[in-house]
């Protein structure tokens, strides 16, 4: 990142995290999350079909990119509805948001041509190392709970599949806004028919005003959130913004705390801390 872009992809991205973490838990909080998932996604596919009309198209070569992060992204979903049914908020979020860092880096070093200065990759391994924390934390409840953890775990490695897909998808583009457009577009399209096929017996769409605000809640946040790191990563390392982007488990602990009671003690205090030094360290870069 140069000096000048450096500060504004930290800000966006952190801007970013805040918005993932608050919409995820919005569907932890709804006792109908397939149906959130459901009419969020329906919101999404109109928005995206409206705001299409005002954006450039993306790039011939991006298309095969962008198609294959739109079903990874379907497959997150299906690992998030899992995970959040399974487990608590902060224990299935900040394990699956974990993943993503450490293996976008490997990827991006080894494959991609991609490697950190020593400074933002020790923040890499600083934030990866304290999301662990996070997520394996208490052990016992780990064990108790072995399913969510697996839920968890296979969320975050199609959190990492979809942004190795876009990093390169997106600088293929020659549009990111058009790129995040069609990308969230298709999503929203292919989760609503499946989540209408899981509960066709259920009137999902005949929900109240409250379940609907709801959903355009979710879609807005989420949309902006990806579309910020979109951005970012036509500007930046491909693994600093994966692991910056992660910063959003401190705000995820917090939601857990507050809003749902879920335990949080010295440990975890400590981690929580650590991501944010990871992210000062990334941010000094």
């Amino acid at each position: 990142m140069s000096p000048w872009t450096g500060p504004v992809v930290v800000l966006a991205v952190l801007a970013a995290a805040v918005l993932h973490a608050s919409w995820n838990a919005l569907v932890k909080a709804t006792d109908d999350q397939v149906g959130i998932f459901a009419r969020s996604s329906l919101v999404g596919a109109v928005i995206c079909a409206v705001g299409l009309w005002f954006v450039d198209m993306p790039a011939a070569a991006s298309w095969g990119w962008l198609i294959a992060s739109a079903l990874i992204h379907v497959a997150y979903n299906l690992g998030l509805l899992a995970a959040y049914r399974l487990g608590d908020f902060n224990q299935t979020y900040p394990l699956a948001r974990g993943l993503g860092p450490v293996v976008v880096a490997v990827v991006a070093a080894l494959v991609l041509d991609e490697p950190l200065a020593p400074l933002p990759a020790i923040g890499v391994l600083v934030i990866a190392g304290a999301i662990a924390v996070l997520g394996l934390t208490p052990w016992r409840r780990v064990k108790a709970n072995r399913p969510a953890v697996l839920a968890a775990v296979f969320t975050g490695l199609t959190i990492a599949s979809y942004t190795l897909v876009d990093g390169i998808g997106v600088r293929r583009s020659d549009s990111a806004a058009g790129y995040t457009l069609w990308l969230v577009g298709l999503e929203c399209a292919a989760t609503a028919v499946l989540a209408l096929a899981l509960r066709r017996d259920t009137p999902m769409l005949a929900a109240g005003g409250r379940a609907w605000v709801a959903a355009v809640a979710v879609t807005v946040m989420s949309t902006l959130a990806y579309g910020l790191v979109l951005w970012a990563q036509t500007r930046g390392a491909l693994a600093a913004v994966a692991a910056l982007r992660e910063s959003s488990v401190v705000v995820a602990a917090v939601i857990g705390m507050l809003a749902f009671k879920e335990p949080m003690g010295r440990v975890r205090v400590a981690a929580s801390i650590a991501v944010a030094v990871g992210v000062a360290l990334l941010a000094a870069a």
